[in-house]
């Protein structure tokens, strides 16, 4: 009677995959309890919802639903998003407008974040060039990407649904505008397991001196076991909070302690049945193993000088070019999916410390350098053609003067109708330019590509149909791209 008063639905339902519960057990005496615990994890997933993923290949490892082009991601993201007008697309009619009042149909039924009134079209300060054998036009604030255009697409015809930092974030990363879904790292972990059963599958770096609007959740787990959260790594100090030992206990300890505990967490999982079980096992095993790899690969005294100068990156120091090249040692390592959050894009123009005269400068001179060196750093190794490397903010920004409070600085508010991102690698198409925007970088003009056709395109690369990568929760089967997103084929090799 006391064990049904404690069974919620949750369990109940969990507890019909009684296979499940012995393969965490078999885990913990196997020295492949990561893949052993994985297949269990998304054995007990498919009872319920048959559709949920990829099949389980040899090992326990999760294979694609077809062949890959990608067997890894890393996405750059310009936490505040970048002004497009000013880097990647363009505009000399917005040019020659600079300064008069915004055609008046564009305003019509239009909000925006800050804008009041009726705004002043701004045109950029900044030249333009064409580079490479594609002719790609690149601002002059980033000169070394201007020189990997023909490595790269360059997608100028993105849209999203949001105006504002969070919700952008989170839908971009979760394809919800609120918390509560699985991130689209933990989706591909999910679906694909990882490489190196002594990393976490899916890592995160944070530079610019502050986590994105959106928080932790937009490297959520969501209702997917935890064992898919994205990890944290930190550029400087402890790389991974609470995974060292405390003092007084050694490793012989510690193995012992974890043994007991996996014992008694198995005994409460065949009690109750809650998967969320299975995965704190796992996670106590990964933090384990990690005390070993993590400190390895964080540590770049291996590097060598023409590396480090390549990225422009002081190995003691926390910036944007030194987690670019962690992300590199993460990738070739065994870890599924790395992002990279720089915080300080938001060029509002209301103070010099966030407009496009003196912050977008700053920002691109802190970030430019890096993010060209890992795509040629990838590409040296032999792991740029399986590597998938995307580059973007949350949305765009619009062509008109925000001058929020009669602000005489120059800057952009938020802009959801078109912005620009790039990709390189995994089966991207190298030197494309792919859509095209109005005369003022308002509207798509052609060929947009939805946030949640980004997503989809994205798992098609590793693999992974975005209508079959599912998992059944609150009675219904949950996807990356919601009931929405189609793949976008133009952009591959």
């Amino acid at each position: 009677m006391g064990t049904a008063r404690t069974t919620t639905r949750r369990h109940f339902f969990g507890r019909l995959g009684s296979g499940v519960g012995v393969a965490a057990l078999a885990s913990m005496l196997g020295e492949h309890s990561a893949r052993a615990l994985a297949a269990g994890l998304r054995g007990g997933a498919r009872e319920s919802a048959p559709q949920s993923g990829a099949a389980i290949g040899n090992g326990g490892v999760p294979a694609p639903h077809f062949a890959p082009r990608a067997k890894r991601v890393v996405y750059l993201h310009m936490a505040g998003s970048p002004p497009q007008q000013d880097l990647w697309d363009p505009k000399p009619e917005l040019q020659r407008l600079d300064g008069q009042p915004c055609p008046d149909e564009l305003l019509a039924r239009e909000r925006f974040a800050f804008i009041k009134g009726h705004p002043k079209l701004l045109g950029s300060p900044y030249s333009f060039a064409q580079h490479g054998k594609s002719g790609a036009w690149v601002s002059e604030l980033l000169p070394h990407q201007a020189k990997i255009v023909d490595k790269i697409a360059i997608v100028r015809s993105v849209v999203t649904d949001e105006i504002n930092h969070a919700p952008a974030e989170l839908f971009l990363y979760s394809g919800s505008p609120r918390p509560g879904r699985p991130s689209m790292g933990s989706w591909s972990v999910y679906g694909l397991g990882s490489e190196n059963r002594d990393l976490p599958g899916f890592v995160v770096l944070v530079s610019g001196g502050k986590n994105p609007s959106a928080g932790k959740s937009v490297w959520g787990s969501g209702f997917l076991p935890t064992v898919y959260s994205g990890v944290q790594c930190r550029s400087s100090g402890e790389p991974v909070l609470h995974v060292g030992d405390p003092p007084g206990l050694d490793r012989t300890g510690r193995r012992r302690m974890l043994d007991s505990l996996a014992r008694l967490n198995a005994l409460g999982h065949a009690e109750h049945g809650d998967p969320e079980t299975l995965a704190r096992i796992e996670q106590y095993e990964l933090a384990f193993r990690m005390q070993m790899s993590v400190p390895e690969t964080m540590d770049l005294a291996g590097e060598s000088k023409e590396t480090l100068e390549l990225y422009g990156a002081d190995p003691n120091a926390p910036s944007f070019a030194r987690n670019c090249l962690l992300a590199r040692r993460l990738l070739e390592r065994g870890v599924r999916f790395v992002q990279l959050f720089d915080h300080g894009w938001d060029v509002h123009g209301t103070s010099a410390g966030d407009d496009i005269v003196t912050q977008l400068p700053k920002k691109c001179r802190e970030t430019d350098r890096a993010a060209a060196a890992l795509v040629l750093d990838l590409e040296r190794r032999g792991m740029l053609e399986d590597t998938l490397v995307v580059c973007s903010g949350e949305f765009g920004r619009t062509p008109m003067n925000e001058e929020r409070n009669g602000s005489k600085f120059l800057g952009r508010d938020h802009h959801p109708h078109s912005f620009t991102i790039w990709m390189a690698g995994g089966g991207v198409k190298a030197g494309l330019v792919h859509g095209e925007t109005d005369e003022f970088g308002y509207r798509v003009a052609h060929d947009p590509v939805h946030v949640h056709d980004l997503q989809a395109t994205i798992l098609h690369l590793l693999g992974l149909d975005h209508k079959q990568l599912t998992f059944r929760f609150q009675g219904r089967d949950f996807r990356l791209t919601d009931v929405h997103g189609e793949v976008v084929p133009a952009l591959f090799t």
